[in-house]
């Protein structure tokens, strides 16, 4: 049964949010996008799985980046092969 998709959670007007966005778009990763500004739940959900309220921050099963610029996730990714693999990345 395959996972379901990454959870992005993002806020609206955050630069690094808007460029993640554009990077997975252009991976052709498919998200789960989460505005914490908008859902107080989604807020609280972010800060109980990684322990900040910063964004982006992305979960995808035990795989969890928080608070990332494009080339920190690429780098943690890099880590993961098997996550690359699923979603398809290249990084």
């Amino acid at each position: 049964m395959p996972q379901p998709l990454p959870i992005f959670y993002t806020k609206p007007g955050c630069p690094w949010c808007t460029e993640a966005l554009a990077f997975f778009e252009a991976q052709g990763v498919k998200l789960d996008v989460r505005d914490v500004v908008a859902s107080m739940h989604e807020m609280r959900q972010l800060v109980a799985l990684t322990g900040q309220s910063k964004c982006p921050s992305l979960r995808y099963g035990d795989f969890i980046v928080a608070d990332f610029s494009v080339d920190e996730f690429k780098a943690k990714a890099r880590k993961h092969p098997a996550v690359c693999k699923e979603l398809g990345l290249q990084v």
